[in-house]
């Protein structure tokens, strides 16, 4: 039996065995399970499973491992489930207590901006393997692009660039209508109808309509109108309609009917309402977002950066997301993104200044090692729930640490020279090749790792002096 399987296999048992689970699936660092009864869990021992960083319970139940190792765990722990191989004795942990406090933590969970937030985020996580890959070619692309530009480029160069370039923003240009297909898919509806209404704001014949409005006059429609907040609004529209339909159109012609019905009404809809609302919505992101960040300055940086990680462990950042594609959609590039991925780096510098300060703590030291590199390259989570959330202060000096390359730059924001980023999903070092802005990839390059570089310092030098009272050094500072 292998290191993965024995952890799947705690962990298994420690979330009350197979007949516990409901479904379960894993992102880029935590395994995603759908539990049935919440009182089955034994969250102590879960957490003393060799390899857990930490868990969060939310509307699934998520057990943080870090990259790499999550993926096999969970490919362990599918095949557990499928055999149905494992203990499940844990009945015996079923307390009635327990499970009045889960429910109680679910029901203050299930507020519905939290959970439009989670169905927001559930729209764009499955999209962020695409994002990352796309970006990524897509920032090569423009980089051969400068070579060619410059007359220095070879002959094969000149071919592959624009392969590249196809490769790399085809799923862009397509993305609102990856949108739509999750949106529906989350909202209830059927994913293929979601995307068919979708398609309707990025198709290139939408530029032929016009019509006049009486007090507004003539409204002229553009393609890409409204973008991805038109194509989520669009896609959770039709699946309210298809539902609807369903419930009263006779089976025998539902399969005619009620899609054919459902996509015309919302088609309608998209183009007389949706389209030239959501278009206003849409670049009134773009202006606010653009406007906060040249005139907020230093302050705006310090003050976004400092935030994100508390708003992550809330779920709010999921609000942010539409923000970033609106951004990307509108100027080519976010530069929320870069501000944001100096939180990361806050948490290196104050795990750093941890494991200098914790020398006799072995356990920590440790996981701190294992976690500092998938940490350099924007993988934040092992840090944050393995090392410094658990501790308390440090946690707060890693989040003001992050604040002072989120005020850089914010500063260099304020004439305009953006740091941006073409896709989103990674930060940290793994984020520069896909940054872009208006003053060239060298000189935005150089701008971000100065911010991350500051990051790094401050949030060791804020941990190092003040991130540990006398008595946590007592109580921690010891070998286990």
């Amino acid at each position: 039996m292998n290191k993965y399987e024995v952890m799947a296999q705690e962990i298994l048992n420690s979330i009350g065995g197979t007949g516990n689970v409901g479904e379960f699936t894993n992102c880029m660092t935590r395994l995603r399970v759908s539990i049935k009864d919440h009182g089955q869990i034994d969250e102590v021992g879960l957490k003393k499973v060799e390899g857990v960083l930490g868990v969060v319970d939310d509307e699934t139940y998520q057990i943080i491992l870090g990259p790499g190792v999550v993926s096999k765990v969970a490919e362990e722990f599918g095949k557990l489930i499928q055999r149905g191989s494992v203990n499940d004795s844990g009945e015996g942990t079923k307390i009635q207590e327990s499970t009045d406090i889960k429910s109680e933590l679910k029901k203050k969970n299930n507020t519905p901006f939290k959970n439009f937030l989670r169905k927001i985020g559930n729209i764009f996580i499955p999209l962020i393997p695409a994002l990352v890959g796309a970006g990524i070619i897509n920032g090569i692309a423009g980089l051969l692009n400068n070579l060619i530009t410059s007359g220095n480029a070879a002959d094969w160069v000149v071919t592959l660039q624009p392969i590249l370039g196809v490769i790399g923003s085809a799923f862009f240009g397509y993305l609102t209508i990856f949108a739509g297909i999750n949106a529906a898919k989350e909202f209830g509806g059927t994913p293929s109808l979601g995307g068919a209404v979708a398609a309707i704001i990025v198709a290139p014949a939408v530029a032929n309509i016009s019509y006049i409005y009486p007090f507004f006059g003539e409204i002229k429609l553009n393609a890409g109108q409204g973008g991805i907040i038109g194509a989520i609004l669009a896609a959770g529209l039709l699946s309210v309609l298809e539902k609807y339909l369903r419930k009263r159109v006779p089976a025998a012609i539902d399969i005619i009917v009620t899609p054919t019905l459902s996509l015309l009404v919302v088609g309608l809809l998209t183009v007389f309402f949706l389209m030239p609302v959501s278009g206003i919505i849409s670049q009134g992101i773009g202006d606010v977002t653009i406007w906060l960040l040249a005139h907020g300055g230093p302050l705006a940086g310090f003050v976004l950066a400092s935030l994100f990680l508390p708003l992550v462990m809330f779920g709010l950042h999921q609000a942010l997301i539409p923000i970033h594609a609106e951004l990307i959609t509108q100027v080519g590039y976010t530069a929320l993104l870069p501000i944001l991925a100096m939180a990361g780096a806050g948490q290196v510098g104050s795990a750093i200044a941890i494991y200098v300060k914790l020398n006799h703590n072995s356990r920590l030291r440790n996981m701190i090692k294992g976690a500092l590199p998938v940490g350099f390259l924007g993988i934040g989570e092992p840090l944050i729930y393995g090392v410094s959330l658990p501790l308390g202060r440090p946690f707060i000096t890693a989040c003001l640490g992050g604040g002072f390359g989120g005020a850089l730059l914010g500063l260099f924001a304020m004439t305009e020279r953006f740091v941006g980023t073409v896709a989103i999903g990674p930060s940290g070092l793994v984020l520069i090749p896909l940054l872009k802005g208006p003053m060239g990839f060298g000189a935005t390059v150089l701008v971000y790792l100065s911010g991350l570089v500051i990051s790094y310092i401050a949030g060791f030098v804020l941990t190092y002096f003040f991130g540990f009272t006398k008595q946590m050094l007592v109580e921690h500072n010891k070998e286990e």
